[in-house]
């Protein structure tokens, strides 16, 4: 039988087939995209939670063991053909000696009450032949006793005098009164060592007022903590904003600068609600000369707040990725290479653990170490020979590392971790290699991040500011203190030196002030910390 022949489709039929398939390859195209977008989305799930597990659980140190990301090329890298092998009687071991007198200099400023421990007259009778006994040595022993604090009242009595004959034979008497310090806060309790136990204990130690306020109360003294609030406010503004201000002045004089910010809560700010976040600004000098220290609180962390700070101030800043700082003129910005590395090492920490296989991550940290290993071999070089040997070290790795960069930012997902790390460091690039430029200027914005930590960690305890007024009067304090201890100075006995003198000077003379500068070469010893005048 034969068989029928076969039907030719038409071409409506082959069109319709065409569209039918394409509808179909494009559905199933969309669905390739959402099942990668989905994976994608997935991993980076995958990556937040070991990040985030790790900051919860792991340690946070970001130091790198020696060899930790060499696992890989050790062999390459360690290997040394010209070494001669060791014979045995040329491997020997050190073992690291004890330091000595590390007590003795610990305690040789403080006061010392001895007490001596001798045998009775009677008793110095030799028990063998009946001899009398002489001193032969002596053994001692040495504590440290804790002498708790204590109240007491200082009564300042001044004395008023006049003459006897003008009171009795003319119409005016003159009057002489004796000269009184003035007061820290006119009418009040505060003496100048409350005042200054106070800040520190608050902006030191971080204890809050509450606290305090209990302490007292154990003392027997019922001061309530919004005496203390007070007090803190009237001894910021009316004393120590003169020094936060002449040292503002004097830090927009300076050519390189450093700035941070963190998050400040103030509950009673005009028309916002109290969980709105404020902001407190850091603004420090770099390394080398005397510390400057300020901090400056805002409502915003609009890049407007750094631009009016630093009116007036030209040169370098170096701060971390934040663009707000785009909006300061004249300055030279210079990034953070210790933000670079840590989102390489957040990239690392958010890999699976069962993996073994050498990462990009890991390529971008070694770049990162290598950079930080060239500045501590600089660390002790003068400016002008640490600008030369950047040029020779650090910039060779800077173009490999740019080179490796652009290489990466062509294979990795760019949400991911390791493709926001490479992306910071492109977007930053010219910030980030901008300490070539001169042999002052540091790696990172390291030194920022230790100051703004204080705030951190007392903010902790504290929680958050009152009101607009008192925020600004932490910041002047933190301002006083921080660049006191930056200077080496002690925060309690400096402060109280202050509201000795400040009530008595004239607030407006600039070289009365510098002679209270925490530099200054005038400032009493008591200020200095021990360690620091031991030195």
């Amino acid at each position: 039988m034969a068989k029928s022949p076969t039907k030719t489709p038409t071409t409506e039929e082959l069109l319709k087939r065409l569209e039918m398939l394409e509808k179909q390859n494009a559905e199933l195209e969309a669905k390739l995209k959402e099942k990668n977008e989905l994976e994608a989305k997935l991993k980076w799930l995958e990556e937040q939670l070991r990040l985030l597990q790790h900051k919860r659980f792991g340690a946070s140190s970001e130091k790198t063991l020696p060899g930790q990301l060499e696992l890989f090329n050790e062999v390459e890298k360690e290997s040394n053909p010209e070494l001669p092998e060791p014979v045995l009687e040329s491997i020997t071991y050190q073992r690291r000696r004890k330091k000595r007198g590390h007590r003795e200099a610990m305690l040789e400023n403080l006061p010392v009450e001895t007490i001596e421990y001798r045998l009775p007259t009677e008793e110095q009778v030799c028990s063998c032949c009946g001899g009398a006994l002489h001193e032969m040595s002596t053994d001692i022993r040495q504590e440290l006793v804790y002498i708790p604090a204590e109240l007491k009242v200082k009564k300042h009595v001044q004395y008023v005098y006049s003459c006897r004959h003008c009171e009795h034979e003319e119409i005016h008497t003159p009057i002489k009164t004796a000269p009184m310090a003035k007061p820290a806060i006119p009418g009040s309790l505060a003496s100048p060592s409350i005042l200054s136990h106070i800040m520190t204990q608050k902006y030191v130690d971080g204890l809050p007022l509450y606290r305090q306020e209990k302490q007292f109360n154990r003392m027997g003294i019922n001061l309530s903590r919004q005496t203390f609030a007070n007090w803190m406010i009237i001894g910021a503004d009316r004393w120590l904003s003169a020094l936060y201000n002449r040292m503002h002045s004097l830090l927009l004089k300076l050519d390189l600068l450093m700035a941070d910010e963190t998050t400040l809560q103030v509950l009673h700010e005009p028309g916002r609600p109290a969980t709105s976040k404020s902001y407190l600004w850091l603004y420090r000098t770099g390394k080398g000369g005397p510390s400057i220290i300020l901090y400056d609180y805002q409502e915003t962390r609009a890049g407007e707040n750094p631009k009016n700070f630093l009116d007036g101030f030209k040169g370098y800043l170096q701060v971390d990725g934040y663009a707000g700082y785009h909006k300061v003129p004249n300055v030279t910005l210079v990034g953070c290479w210790a933000h670079a590395r840590r989102m390489f090492t957040d990239a690392l920490k958010s890999m699976p653990a069962n993996s073994t296989k050498p990462v990009s991550a890991t390529e971008g940290l070694n770049f990162c170490n290598q950079l930080f290993a060239i500045e501590r071999k600089l660390k002790e070089l003068d400016p002008k020979d640490r600008y030369d040997e950047r040029l020779k070290q650090s910039k060779p790795v800077l173009d490999a590392y740019l080179s490796w960069l652009k290489i990466q930012e062509q294979n990795v997902l760019p949400k991911s971790a390791l493709g926001k790390a490479i992306a910071y460091c492109l977007n930053q690039w010219d910030k980030l290699v901008a300490f070539l430029e001169d042999g002052r200027l540091e790696i990172d914005n390291n030194r920022s991040e230790r100051s703004i930590k204080p705030v951190i960690i007392g903010r902790k305890n504290w929680l958050f500011a009152n009101t607009p007024q008192g925020a600004r009067a932490s910041a002047i304090i933190y301002s006083i203190v921080e660049t006191a201890k930056a200077n080496g100075l002690n925060p309690y006995y400096y402060l109280r030196y202050l509201f000795e003198q400040l009530p008595n000077i004239d607030l407006t003379d600039e070289k009365a002030l510098d002679q209270l500068l925490p530099w200054s070469s005038s400032m009493p010893v008591n200020c200095i910390i021990f360690n620091k005048l031991s030195k």
